[in-house]
């Protein structure tokens, strides 16, 4: 796809809390979380709302982009967990952001932690058939919600909130590309982690006792691990394969910011040099769909993305998915 990222932002709730501060809320050990999880801290909603968080990245990714929101004429909300069940998040967001009626179009797609390049590539394919010019793609999560604390810490601790956008535009010549995108799903592990209730499964008049017992995140971490060892360097090869790139070719690596075990394991199933690793998760924790535009939106701000660079968006996500795509800056 010959689509290229023109501005991007993000944006987080202002309170901060640390890893020692729930360690003593929960009367853990100094440590004891920040061992297991090697999160540090993390940001989360009081004031703010989903919405809210969603509509300050879009906006500085706008600016970032020199463009006015009435130049926008898609809105395409790739959010993990959206504000509600219905309507979709992103009219909403188009509402907010001041938008006239009728002047585009907006609604969200989902693959959990893989849902901004789902999104991404549904807004790319988009502008190359000329539905659209621009495009405002945007995940915003409050993931400190239903978190599992008395049963699972070490899972709960790991999630912090915020949000982050790109604007999307039809590249000119050399202006870069979509190189290729792959996502593989592994349903055999579908149970392994996620939030049952909420939608139709289970019904909170007949079946309350059920509908509270799902109501939590939950995650089976070590199952996780386990099918990620055995097929993710597979899948990394396969996309490099398709885009036409040597291991040696990529530039940076923006992963989903999973935990910053998980990254660091993943540097080291994968081969790819640290250094080469967009890694905020200790600082911001796992902000599901929106780690992988938040990371991205640090690394271009850092100065650390450059034209011409080639960069590799890669992730997991509950269902499971392998997800990935190669972009030429």
């Amino acid at each position: 796809m010959r689509i290229r990222i023109v501005g991007t932002g993000r944006a987080v709730p202002a309170q901060r809390v640390t890893t020692r501060a729930l360690e003593e809320r929960l009367g853990l050990g100094r440590g004891a979380l920040e061992v297991a999880t090697g999160v540090v801290e993390r940001y989360v909603c009081e004031a703010e709302s989903q919405i809210d968080l969603a509509c300050v990245a879009a906006r500085l990714a706008l600016d970032d982009a020199g463009l006015e929101v009435q130049a926008v004429d898609l809105i395409i909300g790739g959010c993990g967990v959206p504000y509600q069940p219905l309507p979709a998040t992103a009219p909403l967001v188009m509402q907010r952001l001041g938008l006239a009626d009728g002047s585009g179009a907006a609604f969200d797609v989902n693959s959990t932690c893989l849902s901004f390049l789902t999104a991404f590539e549904t807004a790319g394919r988009m502008i190359e058939a000329g539905q659209c010019e621009t495009a405002l793609v945007f995940s915003a999560e409050v993931a400190s919600r239903a978190l599992p604390w008395r049963d699972q810490p070490e899972v709960a601790a790991l999630f912090g909130d915020g949000a982050a956008a790109a604007v999307l535009r039809r590249a000119g010549p050399g202006e870069g590309r979509v190189a290729a995108s792959l996502m593989r799903t592994y349903p055999s592990a579908w149970e392994a982690c996620g939030i049952g209730s909420g939608g139709t499964r289970f019904d909170f008049r007949r079946e309350p006792q059920e509908f509270a017992r799902h109501s939590l995140f939950h995650m089976d971490g070590k199952e996780l691990f386990r099918l990620t060892s055995r097929h993710f360097n597979g899948f990394v090869d396969d996309l490099l394969e398709r885009a036409g790139w040597r291991h040696e070719d990529v530039d940076l690596v923006v992963p989903h910011q999973a935990s910053p075990l998980a990254l660091a394991h993943m540097a080291r199933q994968t081969g790819f040099a640290p250094e080469k690793l967009v890694d905020i998760a200790a600082r911001f924790g796992n902000q599901i769909a929106a780690s992988i535009p938040f990371a991205l939106d640090v690394a271009r701000r850092e100065g650390r993305v450059a034209p011409g660079m080639k960069l590799l968006f890669l992730g997991t996500s509950a269902g499971v998915s392998f997800g990935g795509m190669a972009l030429e800056a």
